[in-house]
């Protein structure tokens, strides 16, 4: 069975119906633009993006399905007019983002303000490479849900900025936590150089030492605990905190059941210091959704100079 995706088509037909789509479609038959270009199949696209017909309908279907979708869960303006504009292209997209958000009852409702931490954090040295070092911590006074759940352990990759976010109790002991980390962690990235968190060197030290013990290695290693933070798994906690008041309104004490998706929706949204998702960071190529079927070929490797780049930039 082949899995097939039948927005494009409607905007295909869509665009049959616009003057000013049509406008350009002569245009692009007279070769008097190189903006604008019509595939195999008629579909006018600009540059790389697929031109959307003034149709009210096709709008509000794109717009919703990018920011109420469980997949989404209500992106802030920015975030979804960046994943937007990758894929889709019309005159006022982003007005019509920020509008969108600002008239989002869930949003207002949610969206807590970000507040800058006093003073400068300590930047740390860019990992060399994916999932080597990470940061965790703990978002905790959570309602309990039904399966007892109060609190998630964040697992963010330093380099990638991809995340994990795990459902636990706040009375779970080392060995509890280091069972999670390797049934969710270890088996798709391996075991870390560092780990840099603010819980503390005992805590630290008891988690490395139980993950050890797990494996079953005879060898030893000394764990590379840094207390410092440069606020990255700090950031995350703010988004993930944010996405979760939005999935409490609609699930209440469940919301552990919705945390898989706040966990795809923060890896598959753009990241500014990254321009381009964690997703994509990650695996190098665009991960496919309902709204971004096609178009999810290759990307460059990504590397620790997209960071020192991004950094640099930061410092102009």
């Amino acid at each position: 069975m082949e899995v097939e995706s039948t927005l494009e088509q409607e905007i295909r037909k869509g665009q049959l119906e616009d003057p000013k789509i049509e406008e350009f479609r002569a245009l692009i038959h007279l070769g008097k633009t190189k903006d604008f270009t019509e595939d195999e199949q008629g579909t006018v696209w600009f540059r790389n993006r697929i031109c959307v017909p003034e149709n009210d309908r096709l709008r509000e279907l794109i717009l919703k399905e990018a920011h109420d979708s469980p997949y989404s869960i209500h992106p802030g303006s920015t975030k979804m007019y960046q994943d937007l504009k990758e894929k889709y292209w019309w005159y006022g997209l982003k007005k019509d983002v920020a509008t969108y958000v600002a008239l989002c009852d869930v949003c207002q409702k949610v969206k807590a303000e970000h507040q800058r931490p006093a003073g400068l954090l300590q930047p740390l040295r860019v990992p060399e490479w994916k999932w080597e070092e990470i940061g965790m911590d703990f978002i905790v006074g959570l309602p309990r849900t039904r399966d007892g759940h109060d609190s998630i352990w964040v697992i963010v990759d330093r380099l990638t900025k991809s995340a994990h976010f795990i459902p636990v109790n706040t009375t779970y002991t080392s060995a509890k936590l280091a069972e999670l980390y390797m049934s969710r962690i270890v088996c798709l990235h391996g075991v870390p150089k560092k780990i840099v968190s603010d819980r503390g060197t005992q805590f630290t030290s008891r988690f490395w030492q139980k993950v050890h013990e797990i494996m079953g290695t005879q060898l030893n290693f000394s764990s590379a605990y840094h207390p410092q933070t440069d606020g990255q798994t700090e950031r995350t906690n703010q988004i993930l905190e944010d996405m979760l008041r939005a999935c409490a309104l609609k699930h209440g004490r469940s919301w552990d059941k919705s945390l898989p998706y706040a966990e795809f929706s923060y890896n598959n949204s753009y990241q500014a210091s990254l321009k381009m998702s964690p997703f994509e960071a990650l695996y190098g190529r665009k991960c496919r959704t309902p709204l971004y079927w096609s178009q999810t070929g290759e990307s460059k490797l990504f590397g620790p100079e997209v960071i020192q780049d991004a950094e640099q930039q930061g410092q102009l």
